[in-house]
């Protein structure tokens, strides 16, 4: 059983074999042009997203679902959804970010205004700096607290569904709120209210997640279905990626903030916390030169793999001369430190630019 609010490490492995997630790679090559994401094998697995290929193939309509839960500050590892909006949004798709307040609040504690404030602060105004345009049309973003259609087709949705299933799905007790017990029901209507008549009608959708977010869904798959005949739901497509390791190990989290770079943090701060983090070398240079470094159980390289390095040529060679013991972790740092430092200067000014449009953004007062 996976819980969408807990911190635990996913096996990736064990989620392909039990849940049925299929591996992303055997698509790799019917896209064209993948973003670096896909094509270095950090989406690693998928469900249905053939439908979303092929609608890319014949320029058909289709929608991306993607929500942000603000009940923290944004970190580098949730920039990779933002990199997967922007892809999308050169490839014409509409795009609804629900933030998910009530989920915050039911899970979290986290009351209302505070979520919209956060949205604000933190995730409207870095999804502007690292490059969403809002301005277009095909951008829609809301508070689920105040989207009387999502709530609504909520509640229609929940006739099908029974508390067994809701426990069985997401492990919930006896001891847990009933808010807690409906908020899926608006994350499912979150998915499948762009497929209503008033938008559009039924189209194929995709929704990017964290493995973590699975439970989410399944359960909007499995309702899409018992209700495809009242709605005509085509079945959501989701995409799977992998979570960027923490600082100190063990998952990056918002809550831990020596695991976390964060996308407010100063670009010095943040090159510190680089030149402290967990990396693949051996006891000793020695020993390194001998024996090669462990990319593959580096943080430092996978900063560099999911985030810093756009060239996979370039990356290659670092994770070559890393094995090889041509490369030492102190050069390695050195160079991802003054990459994250650079990275964070032209966010830092970004944000400032981005902080006055946020407001407008949520209020839907920004000028398209």
């Amino acid at each position: 059983m996976i819980d969408p609010w807990s911190s635990a490490l996913i096996n990736y492995e064990k989620l392909i074999e039990q849940f049925g997630i299929k591996p992303f790679g055997d698509l790799i090559t019917d896209i064209e042009n993948p973003p670096m994401l896909m094509r270095r094998g950090i989406i690693f697995g998928h469900r249905d997203y053939g439908k979303i290929v092929k609608a890319m193939r014949e320029e058909k309509e289709f929608t991306v679902v993607s929500g942000m839960m603000p009940s923290g500050k944004m970190h580098i590892g949730h920039k990779m959804i933002v990199d997967q909006l922007i892809w999308y949004q050169k490839k014409s798709a509409d795009i609804y970010i629900p933030i998910a307040d009530m989920e915050s609040y039911s899970a979290r504690g986290v009351d209302f205004e505070t979520s919209r404030k956060f949205a604000i602060s933190e995730y409207i105004t870095n999804y502007i700096a690292l490059g969403l345009d809002f301005r277009r049309k095909n951008v829609k973003i809301y508070l689920q607290s105040e989207n009387k259609t999502v709530s609504d087709l909520a509640y229609l949705l929940s006739r099908k569904v029974n508390l067994s299933e809701m426990k069985a799905i997401y492990g919930f007790s006896g001891n847990t709120n009933l808010a807690h017990f409906f908020v899926p029901m608006i994350q499912v209507a979150d998915i499948l209210h762009p497929q209503l008549e008033e938008f559009g009608g039924p189209k194929p959708s995709i929704v990017p997640v964290g493995p973590d977010q699975d439970p989410h869904i399944r359960l909007t798959r499995d309702i899409a279905e018992r209700f495809k005949t009242s709605f005509k739901f085509i079945t959501p497509s989701s995409t799977y990626h992998r979570f960027i390791t923490g600082l100190t190990g063990g998952k990056m989290s918002s809550s831990k903030p020596k695991t976390a770079i964060f996308l407010s943090d100063s670009p010095e701060e943040a090159q510190k916390k680089v030149m402290s983090a967990k990396t693949g070398g051996r006891e000793s240079l020695d020993v390194q030169s001998r024996l090669g470094g462990v990319p593959d159980d580096c943080i430092v390289y996978e900063l560099l793999l999911y985030h810093l390095v756009e060239s996979d040529d370039e990356l290659a060679k670092i994770y070559h001369d890393c094995k090889s013991g041509t490369l030492m972790c102190g050069e390695c740092k050195n160079k991802a430190s003054r990459m994250m430092k650079k990275f964070l200067d032209h966010i830092s000014d970004k944000r400032e630019d981005a902080k006055e449009m946020a407001e407008e953004v949520l209020s839907g007062d920004l000028k398209c």
